[in-house]
């Protein structure tokens, strides 16, 4: 037995190399692709590129290795059973799992292996590349500007518009700019409709160009108070054309080999995440209950006016029958502005809820998610192998068309799973194991009907029922 257990290792092991330095490759030029732009013709030396794929490889190595196994299992199956060597095998009493036995023992040292990667490598390897890529992009703080939200890298601003464009990504489509740089908690508002970053190399100086907008600004530290409102002074204009300049000395400091971010979901291990998600818990609890108790009190506030506004004392059924005339419109307008403030107070507190509880979650399905994504490579395997043995092909043909579809189903149901959790749909747990939940009973029927000798399909109980019917109307017609 030992020598059919190498001979069927040697099958294995040979093309889940070649295949998996080929999907690794594949993943590390598509990674580059995406961030070309961010690095070619920036002033970047080769030394830093080379660092930036060799994180890139180590983060996609993860994902590599289940497709490899699913794959090389496929062709290693498919080419004994193309070849009759699993028809001799069982001929000679060998069954399915023993002849398999020696694949899963190497099936599961391989997803020990990616756990390993998941745990100790991966975390290490999004640290070192999102800090290089953020490094880069401030070497051109232009490329640092994402466009539809709210952009706070540069220090004093934060800048939004609706799109990039441009040979240099330099020109910028409805803009919104919020001017912080006085420090006194002034309002300043900027917005245009088109708009230009123009940076010099070596300047420490980023000017905007902004066209066809509007200018406000307040002149006194922002009041609650609503009397107060309407009298303080600001000034405003319009403007066709209107030039200022942004001090980025503080980005031309930064070394590409700086390391500022370090405690993201991703970048952290297995116990870094169980020791900071019950601190991320106890936060967001203490925050729902801040905010509970403020939303409690704010609602069931009493209103207290004086004795003299109060008819003899005496209280009628009809709260604003206690009031005199003025008074009533005074109630009336602070209610107003209360129900509106109350209004405004629950949009934002709604959004920063979800923000809150986004990222929590986020921890919570990243831990999940590495347990579960490590035994992608023994599920898979099961799937494949059998898989393999059933179609009766090998090569790099069918194998490859049918291991691009089956992972493409399991990466759908993880993704899938990971955004339903991500906005509180379902639970992390849930999430994280939803691609397993469903991959697993595949897996089993296959492996079952291989066993067994079956095809992938028995297409006599599809056709025996048409069948019956067909010869029963034969006999009723035959009969006199």
């Amino acid at each position: 037995m030992k020598i059919l257990d190498r001979y069927i290792l040697k099958s294995f092991i040979v093309p889940f190399f070649a295949t998996f330095f080929i999907v690794l490759f594949v993943l590390v030029m598509q990674a580059l692709w995406l961030a070309f732009e961010q690095i070619a013709g920036k002033g970047i030396s080769m030394f830093f590129i080379l660092k930036f794929l060799y994180y890139t490889s180590l983060i996609v190595a993860t994902q590599a290795l289940p497709i490899a196994v699913l794959l090389s299992s496929i062709m290693a199956l498919g080419s004994l059973s193309e070849n009759y060597e699993f028809a001799a095998a069982k001929s000679a009493s060998i069954s399915l799992l023993r002849l398999l036995r020696p694949l899963m023992v190497l099936t599961l040292i391989i997803s020990i292996f990616n756990f390993f990667l998941l745990n100790n490598i991966y975390p290490y390897a999004v640290l070192k590349q999102r800090n290089l890529r953020i490094n880069i992009q401030k070497k051109q703080p232009a490329l640092a500007l994402v466009p539809g939200s709210f952009n706070t890298e540069i220090p004093d601003y934060q800048i939004k518009f609706d799109k990039k464009y441009g040979e240099d990504d330099n020109y910028l489509k409805k803009v919104l700019i919020y001017d912080l740089s006085s420090g006194r908690g002034n309002k300043k508002v900027i917005t245009a409709k088109t708009g230009k970053i123009v940076t010099e190399e070596g300047s420490k100086y980023m000017t905007m160009i902004l066209y066809d907008g509007y200018y406000f600004e307040e002149h006194i530290k922002k009041t609650r108070s609503f009397k107060n409102k309407d009298k303080m002074p600001a000034s405003n204009a319009t403007f066709k054309e209107y030039t200022f300049n942004i001090d980025i000395s503080s980005f031309s400091k930064d070394d590409l080999g700086d390391e500022k971010f370090k405690n993201i979901y991703n970048m952290l291990s297995l116990r870094q995440l169980n020791d900071t998600i019950p601190k991320l818990k106890k936060s967001y609890d203490e925050y729902l209950e801040a905010k509970s108790a403020n939303l409690l009190n704010r609602t069931y506030k009493e209103l207290v006016y004086s004795n003299d506004s109060i008819k003899k004392h005496k209280f009628e059924p009809e709260i604003l029958d206690n009031f005199d005339y003025k008074a009533k419109s005074n109630i009336l307008d602070d209610s107003v502005l209360a129900i509106q403030e109350f209004i405004n107070t629950m949009k934002a507190s709604t959004l920063r809820f979800k923000r809150e509880r986004k990222v929590l979650n986020l921890y919570d399905i990243e831990f999940h998610n590495r347990i579960a994504f490590s035994l992608s490579c023994l599920i898979l395997f099961f799937i494949g192998a059998p898989l393999g043995s059933i179609i009766r092909k090998g090569g790099f043909g069918l194998p490859m068309v049918l291991a691009i579809s089956i992972y493409v189903i399991y990466f759908f149901a993880n993704t899938f799973g990971r955004n339903l959790a991500e906005e509180s749909s379902i639970t992390a747990v849930l999430g994280s194991w939803i691609s397993t939940i469903v991959m697993l009973p595949f897996a089993f029927f296959l492996t079952r009907r291989a066993s067994k000798g079956m095809g992938l399909f028995n297409i006599d109980v599809f056709l025996q029922p048409i069948t019956r019917i067909f010869k029963k109307s034969d006999s009723s017609q035959q009969k006199p």
